[in-house]
């Protein structure tokens, strides 16, 4: 795990300066890799590639990059893991190698497959900037789910690429202007979609891609090496036959090769393990194929209602891991609210956020490799959405479509015309704004905004909306298309809720959970793996019919099963906490000055970028308790605190 970044300009800089520049954008993201750095140039200084390593593999200089391959053709700056490296040695014509890394292997295959061959054959997570000096061409390339991050883009005539944004800031005269359609997304999701970066003319490269650059003016145009799409209509047309002992064991016999790839590292490894469904199964298959007891990590709250560490401890001492709880005070996580714009090189509000980098300062003291339980929710069923949605909607489209129109429509005139006082009387009843059911209006409001929408599909996106209307409050914004809004780039024949985790595992899987996770470890050095996203488990999970992950109400019924065989049921059967944090309480007390001051209308108006007056009516019904905005409220309080942090304006 390391962190990447260069440029190529059409002047050049000279090779002493390309370095010095190459040096100062590195140093940015040194978090990313504190044991080593190195920059490549060449000649005239027009192409720079550099690298800050993080060493796992091959601890010793023969790992070092930027790396040469053998020929001398290839220059490779590499972010990753390629777990199955040692396999495709053997596959290769025979060395000389010089080392064990796979870094070496990927150069080695590039000239022996191709690029996108090479890529088709790695198992693994990578972010890759490659220059062919015979060519003269740049390709960046970027893992199959999203693991790994990389930017590229154009300031002025230079192309740049990085791991984050905070390094391309460093190249000299960097200037670009806030995309307001980014903003919209940020809103809507709490976080930024690829292809687009809170910058206009900055891109994510998304997933699954390579992209080749002949110039640096050019504009290229991703390439698919990998679908998920293609994916789920395989396993539609392939589905799995066996019988429910037949799915258990193939399943766990996958996951289980996955784990043994990746628990391949030169430095000390561990896991996270929150005690839920995922985390478990993960540390419990781990737990069987290793010798000595696995590392452990998790965090624990006082707060009662936001606290899974004794479930993770009980998990613990049943498997007979080397366990390690931190119980953390909400000051020690308020303390790092102030940190989150440095931290994530872009806005970004999933609050999930604090608690992911809090267990990664404890796994960090101990391993520099941690893995996770990430994606085992958008794989086999997790979400309670997948089922309830699809009733949900059942019910609703029974009246035709004109209908439910002027249903919602007389509901909102209705609404806007005085029924607020039902939220006021609700809130008396129930006492406090932050435990229970939403208001009676919060309530039909939502009930009025579903009523109208046209297909299952905008009914799915309203619903994973954190704030449906994001134009009401983003100045001048478009509503950009995302995965969520191009209906022809999803499986056709997939079963609503199949394609609602379709959509989560090439949206909110690599843009939310994934950018959390990598930003948050990363900040402390610390390389997280995540077995359920080897590509092939993947692909075994899709040729699943749809009752080996959710079976009479119960979710993720296979992972299930797998995990009894291990860890007594009690100790695993109870419901879905997630990592929260009490937004709503700290938004009224603790953090209110500080979001009062971000909120500044002075401050808003003079940016221009969100309505100032929107801003300020939200952030006092969430005040009042007359309305439930926590979520919404932070996107824009991230929002705030990034352009606070970063001195840029709309």
């Amino acid at each position: 795990m390391c962190g990447i970044a260069g440029f190529w300009t059409p002047r050049p800089f000279g090779s002493d300066r390309a370095t010095e520049v190459a040096n100062a954008m590195a140093l940015r993201i040194q978090h990313r890799g504190p044991d080593g750095s190195g920059v490549w140039a060449d000649a005239d200084g027009s192409v720079a590639l550099a690298h800050r390593r993080l060493a796992i593999v091959d601890l010793s200089a023969a790992g070092h990059q930027p790396m040469r391959s053998v020929s001398g053709r290839y220059e490779l700056v590499f972010n990753g893991e390629i777990y199955n490296h040692n396999e495709l040695r053997r596959e290769l014509p025979p060395g000389p190698w010089r080392g064990h890394s796979d870094t070496e292997t990927l150069l080695a295959g590039f000239e022996h497959w191709g690029i996108e061959q090479t890529l088709r054959k790695a198992v693994g997570m990578f972010a890759i900037a490659l220059w062919d000096r015979e060519l003269r061409r740049l390709t960046l390339a970027r893992d199959r789910l999203g693991e790994k991050p990389l930017y590229y883009g154009r300031v002025g005539e230079q192309l740049l690429f990085a791991s984050e944004l905070k390094a391309m800031r460093a190249f000299p005269g960097f200037a670009a202007e806030i995309d307001r359609s980014a903003v919209a997304l940020l809103v809507r999701h709490c976080c930024i979609a690829a292809p687009l970066s809170i910058y206009q003319g900055i891109h994510k490269l998304p997933p699954a891609t390579l992209a080749h650059f002949d110039s640096p003016g050019q504009t290229a145009e991703p390439i698919t090496y990998w679908s998920a799409c293609d994916v789920v209509r395989r396993g539609q047309q392939d589905r799995f036959e066996g019988s429910d002992a037949e799915a258990i064991e193939a399943v766990e016999r996958q996951l289980s090769e996955a784990i043994a790839l990746q628990r391949v590292a030169d430095v000390p490894l561990g896991a996270f393990l929150s005690g839920g469904i995922d985390s478990s199964l993960i540390v419990a298959l781990m737990q069987k194929q290793a010798a000595e007891k696995v590392r452990t990590f998790t965090i624990g709250f006082h707060e009662k209602a936001f606290n899974e560490a004794e479930h993770a401890m009980a998990v613990a001492q049943h498997l007979g891991t080397d366990h390690t709880e931190l119980y953390v005070t909400g000051q020690q996580a308020l303390d790092l609210v102030p940190r989150l714009p440095s931290l994530y090189c872009e806005p970004f509000a999933d609050s999930s956020q604090i608690p992911t980098i809090l267990v990664s300062q404890i796994a960090r003291r101990h391993v520099t490799v941690a893995l996770s339980g990430d994606a085992g929710d958008e794989l086999y069923g997790g979400y309670t959405r997948y089922g309830a949605l699809g009733k949900a909607w059942s019910n609703l489209s029974r009246l035709p479509r004109p209908m439910r129109r002027l249903a919602g429509g007389t509901l909102n005139a209705v609404l806007h015309g005085g029924w607020r006082v039902a939220d006021a009387i609700a809130g008396s009843l129930r006492g406090d704004h932050t435990v229970g059911p939403k208001p009676f209006g919060e309530r039909a409001r939502k009930l009025a905004d579903l009523l109208a929408m046209p297909s299952r599909e905008a009914f799915y996106r309203f619903m994973v909306s954190q704030t449906p209307h994001p134009e009401h409050y983003v100045i001048a914004a478009g509503d950009p298309s995302t995965a969520l809004t191009t209906p022809a780039a999803w499986p056709p024949q997939a079963s609503f809720d199949e394609r609602m985790m379709f959509l989560d595992q090439i949206s909110y899987l690599p843009d939310d959970i994934l950018t959390k996770v990598d930003r948050a470890a990363m900040s402390v050095s610390l390389e997280t793996r995540v077995p359920f996203l080897d590509h092939r488990v993947v692909e075994q999970a899709w040729r699943l019919p749809l009752h080996f992950k959710r079976r009479d109400g119960v979710n993720k019924w296979i992972l299930r099963q797998i995990l009894y065989r291990h860890v007594p049921r009690e100790l695993i059967d109870r419901p879905k906490a997630g990592f929260a944090v009490p937004l709503s309480t700290w938004l009224r007390g603790p953090l209110r000055d500080w979001a009062e001051n971000l909120l500044d209308p002075k401050t808003l108006r003079e940016q221009g970028l969100l309505n100032a007056d929107s801003v300020r009516r939200m952030w006092h019904d969430q005040l009042s308790g007359r309305r439930v905005w926590m979520y919404p409220l932070w996107n824009i309080l991230m929002l705030q605190a990034w352009l606070a942090e970063n001195q840029t304006s709309a």
